[in-house]
Formats: structure tokens, C-alpha cells, sequence
């Protein structure tokens, strides 16, 4: 295949986002992993101030943050449907660089929540993934739940609040859920700004803290059980990977464990029965199509002692490093990483 027809992917990293390192790892191991005979690879920072860049530097400085310190022009994607591209912002006037689907790695507000698919929508580029607005309903925990809970599915107990509650509301609903609650901001991803409490001497400080990320904050009950993973893949026809299975040795999953794992573990596939599997597999599915997901997305859901699924979350763009949970996921159901990207992509072009 010439040069001239690789499909040019443009790869959208960093963003305005508390999980902008999250996201520099994940872009720098698909663009590893995207198959050089297929695809040419564009690169689009966003600084962790929203200034967006065209960069043509090495992967590596994109891997340890220091990108933005050379081979870097600001750019922008052109609303101009016609365009079907960059506005490339030289220093000798505006340059065209055609991209033929964009594929967005941001994680967090600002880039996991409806805002750059947007733009990308304005474009008329295809987009690889989740759109506007299963994006959005993905990162708002609160309304992601109400969701669920109409299709059938079980949710946590859970309180909001935001600009129309009151503080001592929010006191008392968990003084009456009983403790430990999980306090959480209700757009936020990668455990940012998430505690678990155990008393009501540590709830004012834990809203405060989730408060920082997001003007609305949820107290949700503890569920009994362990947290399940399903990834899931497509539109219409869906393909889901193998269940995973998170071990903790204590607490919950914090920022920290996730890209560390200093002390838990993840099975896949996860330790449970094979009609256990189908029906996270199943339930997934439905949660995925009930909030509107398209291309691929991790639905998290916890399985309780009693066998019933709960459901957690929805990851529209979840980590992707090759030892991430969702290619791992697939990996053990028979999908490379390459293999992946290239279905994500080629399904993003047939939409």
C-alpha cells in the first residue's frame, strides 16, 4: 500500500483535563500499535491549558511530556465540512492537513464528555467511537445511573449535590444510608476526587474534595461484592471481550491502583462461572445501548455475594496502553491490540 492511501488517523492526546498524563500514555501506545502500512498518523496535542497543537515529533516525547517543547504548530479542526481536515497555523499563513478519522484518546472533562466529538461532528470527519451525546451521558454519573435503572439494571443509592441541595441534605441522606459511602464528582474520571468514607467525621472534608473536580458531587452506597469489567465493541452488531475481575486487598480502586496495581490484581478472564460471564456480557450490552455507545466502550458493573450485577460506570474512552483493561480485555477474547484499533478505526469509516 503507497504512502498516498494510508488512512490518515488523527490521533487526539493530552487535553484540558485533570487525566491529561493518563491520556499521553494511552495515545503513545495506539500510536505504537496502529499498523504503519495502513495508517499515517497525525498527531494532535492539547495542552493542559486547551491550546491545541499539530505535532510531528517522536512518539517517545509525547510518552515522557515533553512535546510541546518542539515540532509543534498551532492547529485547530476545521468547522468547515469541505476542509475534512486541520487548520495548520504556521508562522507563513494557514496549511491544510487532510485527516480521513479521528480518533480521540482524552480522558476526563474536556475530552471524554461530548466536547471534542462535537467539534469532530462539525467537521463532518468520521469520528472512532462514542459521540456527542453518549459521551455526555457516560461521564455524568448521576444521569448514566437513571439510565441504567430504566433499562432494568440495578444502581447504587445515591444523593446529589449540586446548586438547588443543601449540604446538611447531603449530611443526612448519608447519615441515613449508613456508612461507608463513596463520595464522588459526578464528571470526573480515573478515581479523581473519589473517597471512600467511613464515618461523618471525614464526609465535609470528602465533598470538599470532590467538589474540586465538579460543581455537582455524588454520595453513592457501598455495594457488597467486587467490580467487573466488559468490554464492549461496535454499533449495531456488538462484540464483547472476555469479563475481567478487579482483586483488591483493601479499600477501593484509587487512582493510584489503577496504573500501579502496587496491591491488587486483575483476572481475565474474571474468577466467576461461564453463565455468570454471559450475564455481564448481556448486561453490558444492554447499559451500552441504553445510553446510546457506539464504537467501543468499558462497562463496569459490580457482581454482589448474592450473584446480582450492579451497575458502576461506562469508560466511552478507556485506557489504552497495551496492558490497559480494555485490550486486555479483548486480547483474551482473540483481538490483538493492533487488530483492535484497526476494527475501531474501520468501523468509524464504514458508520
Amino acid at each position: 500500500m503507497s504512502k498516498s492511501k494510508k488512512i490518515k488517523v488523527a490521533v487526539i492526546f493530552g487535553g484540558c483535563s485533570s487525566e491529561y498524563s493518563v491520556s499521553l500514555q494511552s495515545a503513545s501506545a495506539v500510536i505504537r500499535a496502529l499498523d504503519p502500512a495502513r495508517f499515517a498518523v497525525i498527531s494532535v496535542g492539547i495542552s493542559r491549558e486547551g491550546e491545541w497543537f499539530y505535532y510531528t515529533g517522536e512518539v517517545s516525547r509525547i510518552e515522557n511530556d515533553t512535546w510541546r517543547e518542539a515540532d509543534c504548530t498551532p492547529a485547530v479542526i476545521a468547522p468547515n465540512r469541505r476542509v475534512h481536515g486541520l487548520w495548520v497555523l504556521g508562522a507563513s499563513g494557514v496549511e491544510t492537513v487532510c485527516v480521513d478519522v479521528v480518533l480521540p484518546i482524552l480522558h476526563g472533562r474536556n475530552g471524554e464528555d461530548g466536547t471534542v466529538q462535537g467539534a469532530v461532528a462539525l467537521s463532518g470527519i468520521p469520528l472512532a467511537g462514542c459521540g456527542i451525546l453518549a459521551s455526555a451521558l457516560c461521564m455524568d454519573k448521576d444521569r448514566a445511573h437513571r439510565l441504567a435503572a430504566l433499562s432494568g439494571v440495578r444502581v447504587p443509592k445515591s444523593f446529589v449535590l449540586n446548586t438547588v441541595t443543601d449540604e446538611e441534605q447531603a449530611v443526612a441522606f448519608a447519615r441515613e444510608l449508613g456508612f461507608p459511602v463513596y463520595v464522588k464528582p459526578v464528571k470526573a474520571g480515573s478515581s479523581y476526587g473519589i473517597s471512600r468514607v467511613c464515618s461523618m467525621d471525614g464526609l465535609r472534608e470528602a465533598l470538599a474534595q470532590a467538589a474540586f473536580y465538579d460543581d455537582e458531587v455524588l454520595i453513592e452506597e457501598e455495594i457488597e461484592g467486587f467490580e467487573v469489567g466488559c468490554a464492549v465493541l461496535g454499533t449495531e452488531e456488538l462484540i464483547t471481550g472476555e469479563v475481567d475481575e478487579i482483586e483488591l486487598s483493601g479499600g477501593f480502586f484509587d487512582f493510584t491502583e489503577k496504573y500501579t496495581l502496587q496491591t491488587s490484581e486483575i483476572h481475565v478472564p474474571a474468577r466467576i462461572s461461564e453463565e455468570q460471564a454471559a450475564q455481564v456480557k448481556e448486561t453490558a450490552k444492554r447499559i451500552y445501548r441504553a445510553l446510546g455507545c457506539s464504537g467501543f466502550a468499558r462497562v463496569d458493573l459490580f457482581l454482589t455475594g448474592e450473584g446480582e450485577l450492579v451497575f458502576n460506570e461506562v469508560n466511552t474512552i478507556p485506557g489504552f496502553t497495551a496492558h490497559s483493561r480494555y485490550p486486555g480485555m479483548m486480547k483474551a477474547a482473540g483481538i490483538s491490540f493492533p487488530e483492535l484499533l484497526t476494527r475501531i478505526i474501520g468501523q468509524a469509516l464504514e458508520g
